[in-house]
């Protein structure tokens, strides 16, 4: 049995997990999550979660073996960031960026290769591309861990090891499926060479330019059957 036929089995466990997780991305989390943290006289800027990790802060040192604490209720690391503004969908699009063989995706790389790709840590413990100036409108598309929950545990994120990670574009979304997908791509793409990965389609083949071309044409027509319903059905972008 080889390495690449064990990572797909993987994959498309891991795929069928994300789906029915999927099911419950619109679920509010607990109150008291994402609180702004503020000074006396004006608001804190605090690092970003990268740059704690690359600092060391996030984890386990490997020299000395002590944890130091990261402040998991920083501005746009928890609480409904990300949060779908409706539970409804018809569409999913998925791409995957998957270890080479004999690697695995680590914790630390994945959070600062997010945040260089403009991801925000947010809903359910997973990056989201938000809309800028507009976040209470959605997640354009989001990342998630294959393994099981799915989530990138802040607290353990120094020791996560995964053979890889799942970008889902749930439809309609807060911007036309064309468009998001003109999001997403890039993003992934720059992901998987930030993180030395292998990039994915839903099939768990590697993302050629005929699938790009076919998925390009099917979002086009989702758009257009959208724009072609009736208002009263529809919502209008």
């Amino acid at each position: 049995m080889s390495d690449v036929w064990v990572l797909r089995a993987g994959i498309l466990v891991a795929g069928l997990l994300l789906l029915a997780a999927i099911y419950f991305f619109g679920r509010p989390r607990r109150p008291g999550q994402g609180r702004r943290v503020e000074g006396r006289d004006a608001p804190r800027t605090e690092p970003t979660l990268g740059e704690q990790i690359e600092a060391g802060l996030a984890g386990p040192h490997p020299e000395d073996g002590t944890q130091a604490e990261i402040p998991l209720e920083k501005p746009g690391a928890g609480g409904d960031l990300g949060r779908r503004a409706h539970e409804d969908f018809d569409k999913i699009v998925t791409l995957y960026i998957a270890a080479r063989a004999g690697n695995v995706l680590r914790g630390p790389d994945i959070v600062v290769a997010a945040e260089k790709t403009g991801l925000t840590y947010g809903h359910m413990q997973i990056f989201h591309r938000l809309i800028e100036g507009r976040p209470e409108r959605g997640p354009v598309f989001s990342v998630a861990n294959i393994m099981k929950p799915g989530s990138f545990d802040m607290a353990s994120i120094q020791s996560l090891e995964t053979p890889a990670i799942a970008f889902f574009l749930t439809l309609p979304a807060p911007v036309p499926a064309l468009d998001a997908w003109e999001m997403m791509q890039p993003t992934a793409e720059r992901m998987a060479e930030l993180l030395d990965g292998v990039l994915l389609d839903e099939s768990r083949n590697a993302l050629g330019r005929q699938r790009v071309q076919h998925l390009r044409d099917e979002l086009r027509a989702y758009d257009r059957q959208r724009e072609a319903a009736p208002v009263t059905r529809g919502t209008r972008w």
